[in-house]
């Protein structure tokens, strides 16, 4: 009887015990899959300081990035935006900092600024990829947007005009995301790193409360030239590094689609300071690259370097056009041939992957700095497969320039539709057109975007009826 009493307490102990370790495991799971605590929002700077100046928030402490997940927020602050740097946009601002993966798996910082009509709750958000072309960080879009800040005088042209565009979005009640999608190091055109930080990007605007984003919220890409090699990388990165994200749309437009072709065209060329920036862009995320550079460049080019490694777009494009960016390299045969310049030009290549999203992609048929041929080879490679759902405009009375200006409104018209729930036409379709100013809506919608900015310097709210 003792004997009997005794084992069935020993089973009623090891119940206990088990059920505990149960709890204590449950409890142990709940707590490491727990969603981050809310981070705290700071109040906007009166005068914003560039990211050079601003390390806490563009540079957090590495151990910290590690330690979040691809996305996650690391900090956040209300900002104040303005055209220009001077005339205030009435939206809601803020810029966040997050986790982001650079080219080789490695955690790395990145940040966005994330933008909506005052008082909003937006269900659809745009990811905006603006053409920041530039060495310096002062010429990231996130401090360029800033009332006060002095990058446009500092030569960072392009961000100012391209967030004309973004502000067309804002105007249809849309939130936005823009992206810092160079990265920390201001890598110019390494492809696979701006897709990363795209798409993280997209990922903290999701989880940014103050958005009031809808977890299932439509989301829509858009991205031109430098902001076309981000759009293209993420598009093909998303099904494999992103898949949760309901992208539902891309539009990219001047797609450097092949990076070696674009060298070969514009080598010698009026856009050669802009080539020899690039270069110097990928030299900042590709070491080998970096190593190839730092022994093999002429006087010429290691001065060249050293000047334009802190420039933006406007005064790298300036200096040093019609420049031999071969004829710096001291190698052996055509630089373009070498291992490690062909490993990293194969590495930024898009085409690798079918995006699995529509995709809306023009390009001008004559222009001087992107060449045709690789987009059409690109197109060609994606309708290869089945699945993949294209449509490909060709500009034929356009440069690179024009061609974002004119193919800018059908481009944000098709990425409409894709974010009210219209389908696109599946399949693959090539459309060649004279000029696509013509097209009369798109037109429309370019002319509305630029009336609206306009009322906005007199304090209209930006997306209020």
């Amino acid at each position: 009887m003792m004997t009997t009493q005794t084992a069935a307490g020993r089973r009623r102990l090891l119940a206990v015990g088990a059920a505990v370790i149960a709890l204590l495991t449950a409890n142990a799971g709940t707590i490491a899959t727990a969603d981050p605590a809310p981070v705290a929002v700071a109040p906007a700077a009166a005068v914003p300081l560039p990211p050079e100046l601003d390390p806490g928030f563009y540079r957090p402490a590495p151990d910290r990035v590690a330690a979040a997940a691809e996305g996650e927020i690391i900090a956040a602050r209300q900002v104040n935006v303005a055209n220009f740097g001077l005339i205030p946009l009435n939206v809601d601002a803020w810029q966040v900092s997050y986790r982001s993966n650079n080219s080789r798996g490695e955690a790395t910082p990145a940040v966005a600024t994330v933008l909506k009509p005052r008082g909003s709750a937006p269900d659809k958000l745009m990811s905006m990829q603006i053409a920041a072309d530039s060495l310096g960080a002062y010429c990231a879009p996130s401090y360029a947007v800033q009332q006060w800040s002095a990058a446009t005088a500092l030569g960072q042209v392009v961000a100012p005009l391209e967030f004309i565009v973004a502000q067309g979005a804002l105007q249809q009640g849309w939130g936005v995301v823009i992206p810092d999608h160079q990265g920390p190091n201001e890598a110019y055109a390494a492809g696979p790193l701006a897709g990363r930080i795209t798409l993280d990007g997209i990922r903290a605007a999701l989880a940014f409360e103050p958005m009031r984003l809808p977890a299932d919220t439509r989301v829509g890409m858009y991205g031109y030239s430098g902001g076309a090699i981000a759009t293209g990388h993420a598009a093909e990165l998303k099904r494999t590094y992103a898949p949760e994200l309901n992208i539902v749309g891309a539009a990219e437009g001047g797609v450097p689609a092949d990076l070696r072709y674009v060298l070969e065209n514009g080598n010698n060329g009026i856009w050669s300071g802009m080539i020899l920036a690039a270069v110097i862009g990928l030299s900042r995320e590709y070491p080998e690259l970096a190593a190839l550079l730092n022994r093999d460049l002429d006087p010429l080019g290691t001065a060249l370097a050293t000047v334009k490694g802190g420039l933006c777009v406007q005064w790298n494009t300036a200096l040093a056009p019609f420049l031999n960016v071969k004829g710096l390299l001291r190698t052996a045969g055509d630089p373009i041939d070498h291992p490690v310049v062909r490993e990293v030009l194969d590495i930024t290549r898009m085409g690798k992957s079918v995006p699995d999203m529509p995709m809306y992609i023009w390009q001008g048929n004559p222009d001087e700095l992107i060449p045709v041929g690789p987009v059409n080879t690109l197109v060609d490679t994606y309708c290869q497969d089945p699945s993949a759902t294209v449509r490909y405009t060709r500009e034929h009375l356009s440069e690179h320039i024009t061609t974002e200006l004119s193919g800018g409104g059908p481009a944000m018209l098709w990425l409409r539709d894709r974010l009210n729930g219209i389908p696109a036409q599946p399949g693959c379709s090539t459309t060649d057109a004279g000029w696509l100013a013509l097209d009369p809506e798109g037109t429309a919608l370019s002319l509305r975007t630029f009336g609206e900015a306009f009322a906005s310097f007199f304090g209209k709210p930006i997306g209020v009826g």
